[in-house]
């Protein structure tokens, strides 16, 4: 979720949801549907674990432990997400990416080269573009490390995945793994979800440039290496490995 989560309106993760649903409309006309049931499932998860953030950040403060960060919303973002996944069979977790198996070594090989191609081309690029000079921040650097790619991962490329290939089934197929509008959508919506913000007093925020390079680069990544490695544990580090290059980025 967006960093500027403590001045950022209720309605924001509903124009989200708006924004998405051209995307989804095309996905329902043009591929196979499966129960749609589970969209309703994918709107209430994804409200659900955009307002305990939010409200989390705008109401519980660690300030007073000197920790800036919203580090409650993302505990209890995990805690949500980790009671659907032990809730589910054993199956839907692995469909998830809730394991420790791989597809394969040569599916795996394949998302990783695929995965450090588009980091390399992330880090020249920002090594051009960052600001640099920041000064060194440990809860920064460690939050950075840990919780936005562990919460988002399972939210985005974990549960929102496997609920929406439940919806639009599947149907294209990439080194012996198979994609859908699911794999769309998500992608899609992690760039909008980190580019568009309205703010309390309704300014309206639209980083149409954030939205389409985390969405072609990051987040497709991502996926793809979600997909091909057939787990979570790759795509969380994956995430976690661009944000501390980030932070990195920022103090050279």
């Amino acid at each position: 979720m967006t960093k500027n989560i403590k001045d950022m309106s209720l309605l924001t993760p509903l124009i989200w949801i708006l924004m998405i649903l051209p995307v989804m409309a095309i996905a329902f006309i043009t591929s196979e549907k499966g129960k749609l049931k589970y969209l309703i499932f994918f709107i209430l998860y994804f409200l659900f674990d955009c307002y305990i953030q939010q409200l989390s950040g705008k109401y519980v403060s660690l300030e007073f432990l000197g920790l800036r960060f919203t580090w409650i919303g993302k505990i209890l973002s995990l805690i949500t997400s980790l009671v659907i996944i032990y809730s589910v069979s054993k199956s839907d977790r692995k469909e998830i990416g809730f394991t420790t198996e791989i597809s394969s070594k040569k599916q795996l090989r394949s998302g990783l080269l695929f995965f450090f191609g588009f980091l390399l081309f992330d880090f020249i690029l920002k090594m051009i573009l960052f600001p640099k000079g920041a000064s060194f921040d440990l809860e920064t650097f460690i939050f950075q490390a840990t919780t936005p790619g562990l919460t988002e991962e399972l939210a985005f490329r974990g549960i929102s995945f496997w609920l929406l290939d439940k919806v639009f089934l599947p149907k294209w197929t990439f080194r012996g793994i198979q994609f859908g509008w699911g794999f769309i959508i998500v992608t899609v919506f992690f760039g909008l979800v980190h580019g568009v913000v309205l703010k309390e007093n309704h300014e309206l925020k639209f980083d149409l440039m954030t939205i389409v390079y985390l969405t072609l680069i990051s987040s497709l990544s991502l996926g793809i290496l979600r997909k091909l490695s057939g787990n979570l544990i790759y795509s969380v580090l994956g995430h976690n490995t661009i944000n501390v290059m980030n932070v990195i980025i920022r103090i050279l």
